[in-house]
């Protein structure tokens, strides 16, 4: 067992990162008792409902681009634990995650015994994972960390940090039972990360959201700059292997046109979003370096969100798991792949809108095949059909339990195909989903993931 698989272990013998803890207190305690180590660098930090990861990952790869040692803490993981923590743009070693994980032994001891005594739950593992990022980040040591929020913001266990800018992609509709049942209570609590003096970016948002961000922002005395009136995406081309985009930045600059090697509309609209806080981050008053751009576009990669994981045939993986990201998926597929059927593999967890994901799927598929997803979490397949008998009328729908099953059904079904036509398999639904099909693939050998 590798060092890092232990502390994975450990993390999970406490309360999941599924059931947040509404409180911030205990883990500004752990931080402090392990010595503050998220005040050791400036901070990025990213919230919002859809996008969070694919912009984060962009905005690291820019700064590190610009010759910063980087921090980059995303999660949920795919396939591997340490995928979480990245350092100069690779997962974390298994021996440096332990010696991080080593310095919060005694604090977790004190913090969690103090929260016994008051009638309070101990330390939660996404609360004991964001301390560990910054006590590894702190070690690296880097000169600057791109956080991905956990769920929500004001209370969320990365918001102990003191960010220079504040990220938000597209506010949704998402964990509703936890974060308030319409969008404006959802993004007044995402508004929660903005500092004081901070600069804000904001991608073009429902008028709620954008309502309580600048509503925040006003409190907080931050600049704000938002997609569409203080910078723009002003077009996005399809390219072979990803997409041609211009953007203006928040500085006014229109940069040279620029590659983006990954799939989808959505994905350039992240990348603008990027170019804009890093922009803010270098100070708001120069442009990114042409070179800059280049290096760090054309490095960038986004695992799980439009992912080609086989061929003969094609397998596509997609982490989309809300209706407003499956819509975007939706769209980037049809205009990324041409398939003339799709056989779609849906699982999803069960806090979510499967009805809403299901719908927003159904333009692509000509078959579908619902599976569990590996998780205590997951809607059984057979609910899933059910559901899917309103969200999807008309389609054939299949019930395989096993995603391996699912997959090497669709995978039969998509290689036999008549002259001229070509049939493709999209898994998606869910983040773990995606993990478990890359992690499959990878035992296969299909030799693309």
């Amino acid at each position: 067992m590798s060092t890092a698989e232990e502390v994975y272990d450990a993390l999970l013998g406490r309360v999941g990162e599924a059931n947040p803890r509404p409180r911030i207190e205990p883990v500004r305690r752990l931080a402090e008792l392990a010595g503050s180590p998220q005040l050791s660098f400036p901070v990025v930090q990213i919230a919002g409902t859809n996008g969070k990861t694919s912009t984060s990952r962009a905005v690291e790869s820019l700064l590190r681009a610009h010759g910063l040692r980087t921090g980059l803490f995303t999660s949920p993981h795919l396939v591997d634990f340490t995928e979480r923590f990245q350092v100069d743009g690779s997962p974390i070693s298994g021996p440096r995650l332990a010696e991080a994980w080593s310095e919060l032994q005694l604090p977790l001891e004190v913090v969690d015994a103090e929260l016994e005594e008051s009638g309070q739950g101990p330390i939660t593992f996404f609360e004991a994972l964001a301390v560990l990022a910054f006590t590894a980040f702190a070690d690296a040591p880097v000169d600057v960390a791109v956080i991905e929020v956990g769920m929500g913001g004001e209370w969320d266990a990365t918001n102990i940090v003191d960010a220079q800018v504040a990220v938000f992609t597209p506010i949704a509709l998402d964990h509703t039972a936890i974060l308030g049942p319409d969008i404006a209570t959802i993004a007044q609590t995402k508004a929660g990360i903005i500092k004081p003096g901070s600069t804000v970016v904001s991608a073009a948002q429902d008028p709620a959201a954008l309502a309580a961000i600048e509503a925040a922002a006003e409190r907080t005395g931050s600049r704000v700059l938002v997609q569409g009136r203080d910078f723009r995406l002003a077009d996005d081309r399809l390219a072979v292997g990803g997409r041609q985009i211009d953007v203006v930045g928040a500085t006014g600059n229109a940069y040279d046109p620029a590659f983006v090697p990954l799939f989808g509309g959505h994905q350039a609209e992240n990348v603008a979003l990027a170019i804009a806080a890093v922009e803010a981050f270098l100070g708001g008053e120069r442009p990114v370096p042409e070179e800059v751009l280049d290096e760090g576009l054309g490095q960038l990669t986004s695992p799980g969100r439009l992912q080609l994981i086989g061929t003969d045939p094609s397998v596509v993986v997609d982490a989309a798991h809300n209706p407003h990201g499956a819509e975007a998926l939706a769209r980037a597929f049809v205009e990324s792949f041409r398939f003339s059927e799709v056989a779609l593999i849906v699982g999803v967890l069960g806090e979510k809108d499967a009805a809403g994901v299901l719908a927003a799927l159904a333009p692509l598929a000509s078959r579908v095949i619902l599976t569990t997803v590996d998780s205590p979490r997951a809607i059984d397949a057979d609910r899933l059909a059910e559901l899917a008998a309103t969200a999807l009328p008309g389609l054939p729908v299949e019930v395989e339990e096993r995603l391996p099953d699912a997959l090497d059904a669709a995978r039969a079904w998509a290689s036999t195909v008549e002259e001229g036509e070509s049939r493709g398999v999209l898994v998606t639904g869910s983040v773990m989903l995606a993990g478990e099909a890359i992690a499959y693939s990878r035992d296969e050998g299909w030799g693309i993931a």
